[in-house]
């Protein structure tokens, strides 16, 4: 009778055990721990055999893409060349840089840009681009590529995008509605403004007018147009600043007088071919004259080292 007493009282025990809050909790606890590894274990498992895939065409699929990406970039190559050849720009524009930095301009350029930066405020990378482009042009055409910077400075003060009342416009301030044809192979008269193309234009123009002359202070005359005067105001203008950038080229001192020089008058008035007069913008005071003439740059030895 006492035993079994026990056996039941244990028995009661162990169900009132089984459904307590607390078993209940840790037996629910087991149960979603052991789903969730058995899922957790499914993933894993799909993710390697996912990786074991990707690895298996990895070699394909990334030659498919570069391939692709090879086909754009060609593409993309392709209508870019037709762009630049379809430009009336295009050949003349390919060789031309819009900015040069002074320490990687040869000795003379550099020394020529920085000089004319500090005196005309203006920024000496657009600038050593310019100095360059003479130096080219000058040696391609036998013309000083000083003289050229004279003209430019006297006549615009570097300015591409000036114009004077007479309609004389750009760098070298050339008078635009008479050189038309000048423009033809830049894209049209707009093309004035392109710092280069005026540069290349107003070349072609002095180097016609010095022919046209015989000596470089005629072309002068011719260049500005001179026709109530002989010009020589704005002669002596730009062969004295000539003769400052010259020294600087050559690093010679910066002279201190000046020679004057004076044109004959032309034999036929002239129609202006070149800028204003007197010029765009008035230039620095000159120094009292000498009796020296100018050196040109062929005897100062001023080469593009």
């Amino acid at each position: 009778m006492t035993t079994l007493s026990v056996t039941e009282t244990q028995n009661n025990s162990s169900a009132s055990t089984a459904t307590s809050p607390l078993f209940i909790a840790l037996s629910g606890a087991y149960r979603g721990f052991a789903a969730l590894t058995r899922n957790g274990m499914a993933l894993l498992g799909a993710g390697f055999a996912a990786l074991v895939v990707g690895l298996a065409v990895q070699s394909e699929l990334r030659t498919d893409l570069e391939q692709q990406l090879l086909n754009w970039l060609q593409e993309r190559q392709d209508s870019v060349e037709v762009a630049d050849t379809a430009s009336p720009l295009a050949e003349d524009s390919d060789d031309r840089l819009a900015v040069a930095s002074p320490p990687l301009l040869p000795k003379q350029q550099a020394a020529v840009t920085q000089w004319l930066s500090r005196k005309y405020r203006v920024a000496p990378e657009p600038l050593g681009a310019l100095v360059a482009e003479a130096f080219a042009v000058g040696a391609k055409v036998r013309l000083d590529p000083t003289l050229i910077l004279a003209v430019m400075a006297i006549e615009s003060r570097f300015n591409p995008y000036a114009q004077s009342p007479v309609g004389a416009q750009g760098l070298m301030q050339v008078l635009t509605r008479v050189h038309t044809d000048k423009y033809d192979d830049y894209g049209g008269t707009m093309a004035a403004f392109d710092p280069m193309t005026n540069l290349r234009v107003g070349v072609k123009v002095l180097q016609d007018c010095i022919k046209q002359a015989g000596s470089v202070e005629g072309g002068l005359r011719l260049y500005v147009g001179a026709v109530t005067s002989d010009g020589s105001g704005y002669i002596n203008k730009v062969m004295a600043e000539h003769l400052r950038i010259q020294s600087v080229a050559l690093g010679k001192p910066m002279p201190t007088s000046f020679p004057i020089f004076t044109a004959a008058p032309a034999p036929v008035e002239p129609e202006p071919i070149g800028s204003t007069q007197t010029g765009l913008l008035d230039s620095p005071p000159e120094a009292s004259p000498s009796s020296q003439p100018v050196e040109s740059s062929a005897d100062a030895g001023l080469t593009n080292s």
